[in-house]
């Protein structure tokens, strides 16, 4: 198997975490070929990573190669022991993905104070704190999202909050991530987590590759 990722995309670290944290071997990690061009969208048509390359038959889309991956390695599962717990996880996972990952990565753009439209700023970033407040009600207190041991919650929120602290000061709007107690508590804990440090080494030297690439241009 080849997952086709990139170290600053929040949605392939989902993915990689998982991978190291289920000690799954054989996946080789590849940067796609002429991404973002056509010639990566004759692998898969969505154009984006991660994909999940099984030989020719691939599979886009973190959610789901998330849950491939558990099927075809339930141990150690990712997912909660009871059936109201992973629905738990499913929706603490559904928060970092939808309310925080991706408004955080459609206001990217709005980055460029030359070209920034405030009021796509201003609901992109109030989606993520609307976010924030929604998972500041359902995040666990024993150093984890859910259950007190590493799920794929964790894996969604880890390169989700690394966004949120990393990029969004550059919308010219502070950090909200301190506001909230019980989230900043578990940003502080789950970035000790060796699978958590992992996939955030990797986030800081995509952005660092960015920012230089930035700086040169």
């Amino acid at each position: 198997m080849k997952l086709y990722s990139g170290d600053l995309s929040p949605y392939s670290a989902r993915v990689r975490m998982q991978i190291y944290a289920k000690g799954i071997e054989g996946i080789v990690l590849e940067r796609p070929p002429g991404f973002p061009t056509a010639e990566y969208a004759k692998i898969n048509p969505l154009g984006r990573i991660p994909a999940l390359d099984l030989g020719g038959d691939v599979i886009p889309e973190s959610e789901v190669i998330a849950e491939f991956l558990e099927e075809i390695h339930p141990e150690p599962s990712l997912l909660g022991a009871t059936p109201r717990e992973r629905a738990l996880v499913r929706t603490v996972a559904r928060i970092g993905d939808i309310y925080l990952m991706n408004n955080m990565f459609m206001c990217l753009p709005q980055a460029r104070r030359a070209t920034r439209n405030e009021g796509v700023r201003d609901l992109l970033t109030g989606q993520v704190v609307r976010g924030l407040n929604a998972l500041e009600h359902y995040i666990g207190e024993a150093g984890y999202a859910v259950g007190g041991r590493l799920t794929l919650a964790d894996c969604a929120l880890t390169p989700a909050l690394f966004l949120i602290e990393n990029v969004i000061e550059t919308f010219d709007v502070p950090n909200p991530i301190p506001s909230c107690p019980k989230t900043s508590a578990y940003w502080a804990a789950i970035q000790t987590n060796e699978h958590a440090a992992r996939t955030l080494v990797e986030l800081h030297r995509g952005l660092e590759e960015r920012r230089a690439m930035q700086r040169a241009g």
